[in-house]
């Protein structure tokens, strides 16, 4: 049944307030939130009760079909990294490189790289330790190399798979991974040093307290070589990367194609990185193994419900046919990836998740792409990079990642304000120009 737009227009405010509400408000898990959103707004839209639930359900599934095995996977990489001693042997070779009186330029590479398969939280927590011993020994403010860190984390968790919100966001504008991967990294780099430049800056003008001593964890386990510990990250990478590539180039014989192919998707790609992060260890124990793997479907389960209700909420503003009602409202069709970019930068800094922001958003603008001229294979990309550099800013107090940084960092809430919360907002203008001039050439 079609509906008038003011109405549709109205319960879709209704349902994205309710989002915030019970999100913000009342701490309700955004899955709910989400869940509690599909039924106002379907029955808003005189949608059947039957409707409502198969429009869900279809939504929900066809999320699952795309990332969940994604999603595990690289969650239970991350934790395999961190496991092993890979992870801080990645960052202590960058720092060797860098030396330490660049530490929070060091550190900044460090979380680009680490934060490649690893959710920004996690790596932040990982290399927190890291962190503050290096702030100490080198003289540097903890707020700048914290900073750092985090913004260069941040960067790649907004642009790139398999992270979950530019992996759902690929999933439902229909972009290759493969290519979303390659671009995504170019657009992060002027990300990752707006965040560094921003620190060193604002760093120094918001000086945060001496960094307190820790009691130093001496570990006699052998630590990977630094080749073993970066294979596992650039392994799956160059897969990927490698089957985007041959969607352009097919002069290959047909079997050399067929096993690329098979091997550069991102599911295999990632049991590769897996298999290869197990050779970092040494004495598995079955109890041991068991743990992580588990640790990582638990993980990954709490995302991915909360990317499944996403797409359910998709779906149910599909079939009140988004496209349209935005079409006559509003002048989007002069708008092209600005759309993409401002809605997603509003719902980021209205609700405080990256994740949910670009997956929402994403919901929202699938159907809107024909209007938007996104519809080609190079629109929709860019259309992603557009969502992933709104969902960057801004970051402040109703962002979980806020207060990690805070948290391990021991930084008080006004400088985190003037100094992260500022440099998101800095890197997201600064991506999105990226991504624009990179439409002039697509």
């Amino acid at each position: 049944m079609y509906t008038p737009v003011f109405q549709f227009l109205l319960f879709l405010i209704i349902g994205t307030g309710l989002i915030f509400l019970l999100s913000i408000k009342y701490r309700i898990p955004a899955f709910y939130s989400l869940l509690v959103a599909c039924l106002i707004v379907g029955f808003g839209l005189h949608i059947p009760a039957a409707g409502i639930l198969s429009d869900m359900k279809d939504g929900f599934g066809n999320i699952m079909k795309s990332l969940g095995f994604i999603i595990v996977l690289g969650t239970a990489l991350g934790i395999l990294l961190a496991h092993t001693g890979s992870s801080k042997v990645m960052a202590d070779f960058i720092l060797r490189v860098v030396g330490e009186k660049n530490a929070s330029l060091g550190i900044s590479i460090t979380g680009f790289i680490v934060g490649l398969p690893v959710f920004c939280d996690s790596g932040y927590i990982v290399l927190s330790g890291l962190n503050r011993s290096l702030a100490k020994r080198s003289g540097t403010p903890i707020i700048i190399t914290s900073v750092s860190l985090a913004t260069a984390l941040l960067s790649v968790h907004c642009m790139i798979p398999p992270h979950p919100g530019a992996t759902a966001a690929a999933a439902t504008i229909g972009v290759d991974y493969g290519k979303l991967m390659i671009a995504g990294i170019l657009i992060s780099i002027p990300a990752m040093l707006t965040g560094y430049f921003w620190a060193r800056y604002a760093g120094k003008k918001n000086p945060s307290g001496p960094v307190e001593e820790e009691t130093e964890m001496v570990s006699v386990r052998e630590y990977p070589s630094a080749l073993k510990a970066f294979l596992p990250v650039v392994v799956p990478i160059a897969l990927i990367a490698m089957k985007s590539f041959l969607t352009i180039d097919r002069s290959a014989p047909p079997f050399f194609l067929n096993i690329l192919s098979f091997a550069g998707e991102p599911v295999i790609a990632l049991a590769v990185g897996i298999l290869i992060a197990f050779t970092n260890g040494r004495s598995w124990e079955k109890k041991v193994v068991s743990s992580l793997l588990s640790e990582a479907t638990e993980k990954a389960g709490a995302i991915l419900v909360i990317i499944g209700a996403g797409g359910a909420f998709g779906a149910i503003l599909a079939a009140g046919h988004i496209g349209e009602h935005f079409s006559q409202v509003f002048p989007i069709q002069t708008m092209s990836i600005w759309f993409p970019f401002l809605l997603t930068f509003i719902l980021k800094t209205a609700q405080g998740s990256s994740t949910v922001a670009i997956i929402t958003a994403s919901s929202i603008i699938q159907p809107l792409l024909p209007v938007l001229g996104l519809e080609s294979e190079t629109g929709k990309l860019l259309c992603v990079l557009a969502m992933g550099a709104g969902s960057m800013m801004i970051s402040h107090a109703n962002d979980a990642y806020f207060w990690v940084i805070a948290k391990f960092s021991g930084l008080e809430v006004n400088a985190m304000l003037k100094v992260y919360s500022a440099a998101t907002l800095f890197m997201g203008l600064v991506s999105f120009a990226a991504v624009y001039l990179l439409s002039l050439f697509l």
